[in-house]
């Protein structure tokens, strides 16, 4: 059977690796540090999948714009205290494995910067699996498009043969704006309601079933 897709294109943060409460509390703990005020746990999980300082800025607006690197400094102590831990979800390396073995190219395309995605590539053994990636550090954060686009420009493929895979809305509208079709997963950092007002093609609950969708329907 033809391939609808050639290239799949995943988020990392609470798409592929279980690390949103951990990201939510980072902040919270970050602001508890500056003696700001601490966001929600709703507020500190909407923003994950944007770059660090925008997140930050979207989770924390009474900050004075000065505040925001010390800010992110705080952030990344202690998220970096804990990284080395955070598990991938269950069934996401099989699946990604097999995809790969598929012919499937696969990308990253993730809120995080470019050191901490080499870095959490390297630890998880992952790396080798994906044939190129984004980060927020390299380009516009999400929902920009520019992650897919400079992708897509990469690896010389139109937007119909590109699937985009998020657990947020900012991966779902990131995708809307670059023209490609995308998959709602619901495990991580935004609930199913506020996924489906994007019109994803499907809302999966895990990897398994994700699994599923892509052997009918990618």
């Amino acid at each position: 059977m033809n391939k609808r897709y050639d290239l799949i294109v995943f988020d990392w943060d609470g798409t592929v690796m279980d690390s949103t409460a951990i990201i939510a509390g980072s902040i919270q703990a970050a602001c508890r540090d500056m003696r700001l005020t601490v966001p929600s746990d709703e507020a500190a999980r909407y923003v994950i999948g944007m770059g660090l300082v925008d997140a930050l800025r979207h989770a924390v607006p009474d900050a004075t714009e000065s505040m925001y690197e010390p800010l992110a400094a705080r952030y990344r102590h202690h998220f970096l205290s804990q990284d080395a831990a955070i598990p991938l979800f269950d069934g996401a390396r099989e699946t990604i494995i097999e995809l790969h073995e598929s012919g499937y190219w696969l990308a990253v395309a993730t809120g995080k910067n470019r050191n901490g995605l080499n870095r959490v590539l390297a630890s998880s053994e992952m790396g080798k699996y994906f044939h190129t990636t984004r980060t927020a550090d390299q380009t516009f954060s999400k929902p920009h498009p520019a992650m897919l686009l400079e992708i897509m420009d990469e690896l010389d493929l139109a937007a119909d043969r590109v699937l985009m895979v998020g657990d947020t809305t900012h991966d779902l509208q990131m995708a809307l704006n670059a023209g490609v079709d995308a998959v709602g997963v619901t495990h991580g950092a935004h609930p199913a309601d506020q996924l489906s007002e994007l019109n994803p093609l499907a809302l999966v609950s895990d990897f398994h079933e994700l699994r599923k969708w892509f052997k009918t329907y990618a």
